[in-house]
């Protein structure tokens, strides 16, 4: 938003399993008010593996979308890509079949849905954005 780069690691192609945060405050209520003491239940979205560079770039879509007017249209030109740091994970994956089969919970939003609720969410809050940047007892 405000035309600084945006720096992704490497070349991009880590691979993390991406969940909306709704969805994965649901999946907690679900285990507390359903699930078994001393079981352990993953929390995933079902097989919603994206590579960071298709992160980054769904982002800047949903920005081109909601902001028509920005001056730094398309946003994906912004995207710089900085040295990886070292040790860094190729890819972050979990079953979490067995909150789906034990439980009954599986996300509802979508990767691209869940994408455009939370960056229209911060669009909508840029003063809490702010001052949660600018001031440390906020975070």
């Amino acid at each position: 938003m405000q035309g600084r780069p945006i720096p992704v690691y490497g070349n991009g192609k880590q691979v993390r399993d991406w969940l909306y945060v709704n969805d994965h405050a649901a999946a907690l209520r679900r285990v507390l008010e359903k699930g078994e003491t001393w079981e352990t239940y993953n929390i995933a979205g079902d097989c919603c593996e994206k590579s960071n560079l298709e992160g980054v770039n769904k982002i800047c879509e949903v920005l081109d979308e909601l902001m028509p007017e920005s001056p730094y249209k398309p946003h994906n030109i912004l995207i710089s890509f900085v040295t990886d740091r070292p040790g860094h994970d190729g890819r972050y994956a979990i079953d979490s079949s067995k909150i789906t089969e034990k439980l009954g919970w599986s996300p509802r939003q979508s990767f691209e849905s869940g994408l455009a609720k939370t960056v229209a969410w911060y669009l909508g809050n840029i003063e809490w954005c702010e001052r949660v940047q600018r001031d440390d007892s906020c975070a």
